[in-house]
């Protein structure tokens, strides 16, 4: 037998006992827990990059003047933590320490907002090897990064020209008054904290510390969340019967995208994370289970949900500027909602771009993955050599 044979022989006779075996009560309750360890995988990333450092971010957010270096900034800085809620929330603690101001902090929100869809893209990988399943993940990934992109590509050059972003929130907080003591703790942060805690207590038990240990608590992370998602994949088509696929459809559609966005903002504003929210749509694309026109709302909605992370960290701080630039964050988010999708004839547009890229990336599958990391990573780092 062949290696690879081997490697699919051990992936699918689990499988398909499982299938023979689980009940449909089983198979539910065995994708709820693989949601947890994709939640614990998240969380293991974000306690790995801190044991590296928790200074980096600031460090690369600090000394940035030019607004195309400040946008590369936030992709990178989001890319490095898998969060746009964390970058923001720093660059908010910068804006309120006076390291940063409103203006030069505005780009690096936009930037957040495009590096955050990496984690959904990383995912859609994951079903490379299966055509018609790579194609479906790639574009419900995708849809997400052209429609950040486009927004980007509007709201930044008006807002240099104008400031109607900046003005509008700083009016805004204005009213808001810039209070603060304001906290919200995630339950479900909290509830994975304890087997992230032990996988960094096992991990020091085998000698490794410092740097070490942050690889090694991100690479664990990174597991995780891949083999969680390549089970839920493999599940939810079991789970969910044809004619309840389709009413999932109906419902979503029949809103005009209303109660998919609502959706996406419900639970994001819970996980604190749109990379969680859109991630966990992959599987259902990549299935078929959820079509690309009904899942990118939902990512459309987690795209607002993320802001309350920002929003609550600025309300924690005495700071008007903090306040105004989280309100920047939401303003941007909804502003892009407002421009690009209404108009059916606009709204369509990010949906044809993904699917022609999820064709592209069928048909040349190598090249796909390096233009992940070529727009994710390493066009912003050359841009901040460059420009910054």
């Amino acid at each position: 037998m062949a290696p690879d044979d081997a490697v699919h022989a051990a992936i699918e006779l689990p499988d398909q006992g499982a299938r023979a075996g689980l009940r449909t009560w089983q198979r539910a309750l065995l994708v709820v827990a693989l949601l947890y360890v994709f939640l614990v995988g998240v969380s293991s990333i974000e306690a790995g990059i801190n044991a590296l450092g928790s200074e980096t971010q600031a460090k690369l957010f600090e000394n940035v003047t030019s607004p195309l270096a400040g946008l590369f900034v936030g992709i990178l800085g989001t890319v490095l933590v898998q969060s746009s809620s964390v970058s923001t929330a720093t660059i908010v603690s910068l804006v309120a320490t006076g390291v940063l101001s409103v203006d030069t902090a505005v780009p690096m929100v936009m930037g957040a907002n495009i590096g955050t869809t990496i984690t959904a893209t990383l995912a859609s990988l994951g079903h490379v090897r299966r055509t018609d399943e790579f194609r479906r993940a790639f574009a419900a990934a995708t849809v997400h990064d052209v429609f950040n992109i486009l927004t980007v590509a509007i709201l930044l050059p008006l807002e240099l020209a104008t400031g109607f972003l900046a003005s509008t929130a700083t009016w805004l907080a204005e009213l808001i008054g810039g209070s603060g003591g304001a906290r919200f703790d995630s339950p479900i942060k909290e509830a994975v904290k304890g087997p992230v805690g032990w996988i960094e207590d096992l991990l020091g038990a085998l000698g490794l510390h410092g740097n070490a240990l942050g690889v090694a608590t991100v690479a664990i992370g990174l597991l995780c969340i891949f083999v969680a998602l390549f089970f839920i994949a493999r599940n939810m088509r079991e789970l969910v019967a044809e004619r309840v696929e389709r009413s999932f459809n109906r419902l979503l559609g029949r809103s005009s995208g209303v109660l998919a966005m609502a959706l996406g903002l419900v639970v994001t504003m819970t996980v604190q994370s749109s990379s969680i929210t859109t991630s966990i749509l992959i599987p259902l694309a990549a299935s078929g289970i959820l079509t690309l026109e009904n899942s990118y709302p939902v990512t459309l909605g987690a795209n607002v949900g993320t802001t309350i992370t920002a929003l609550l960290a600025a309300l924690a701080t005495d700071s008007s500027e903090a306040l105004t630039i989280a309100l920047v964050h939401t303003l941007f988010n909804v502003s892009g909602i407002l421009l690009l999708y209404p108009l059916p004839v606009v709204r369509d547009v990010p949906i044809h771009i993904a699917r022609g890229l999820a064709d592209l990336a069928v048909d040349n599958r190598v090249l796909a993955v390096l233009a992940v990391g070529g727009v994710f990573v390493v066009l912003p780092l050359v841009g901040i050599l460059i420009i910054g």
